[in-house]
């Protein structure tokens, strides 16, 4: 039976991500500032899911530096390979947590928050940023935001 939940929740969030690129791309359309453009990002988001937390973390000087999101107060800077989201940019791979206590180095901006996905955003072949997702829920990620998070994160011009 959780299982047939799960695949009937996949179906639902795909059929959301569906309806939110397009009006993703309309948003970004013609708009060059990145801030502007990460800033919609994040509120498009928080608005048609709900998560706990939203946003961009940045690299500049060799730190991961928050940039743009949605939700409670969060870590400033966060090193490379440090926590979920230095993880992500150090492997230059999208990561998914069903339970972030059980992460090795974990870096609790909010206790609050129970699991995550971080994708990694590219320029020029290079990771120059993250998105970074919290849920105030366990193992609510899955592959499905993970396709349609990376087509969003891709949507992102530098």
């Amino acid at each position: 039976m959780a299982e047939d939940l799960t695949i009937i929740r996949s179906t639902d969030k795909k059929e959301q991500y569906l309806s939110l690129i397009p009006q993703i791309e309309a948003l970004l359309e013609g708009e060059t500032d990145l801030v502007a453009n990460l800033a919609n990002v994040c509120a498009a988001l928080k608005e048609q899911f709900g998560w706990f937390w939203v946003g961009f973390y940045m690299v500049k000087d060799g730190e991961l530096v928050l940039g743009p999101f949605q939700g409670p107060v969060a870590c400033t800077r966060i090193a490379k390979g440090k926590g979920v989201c230095g993880w992500a940019w150090e492997h230059c791979k999208p990561i998914i947590v069903p339970d972030v206590e059980a992460f090795p180095g974990h870096i609790a901006c909010s206790s609050a928050s129970r699991s995550e996905i971080v994708i990694p955003l590219f320029h020029d072949g290079l990771v120059a940023g993250v998105l970074d997702v919290d849920s105030e829920h366990l193992d609510l990620f899955d592959y499905v935001d993970e396709i349609y998070l990376d087509q969003i994160v891709k949507l992102i011009r530098f």
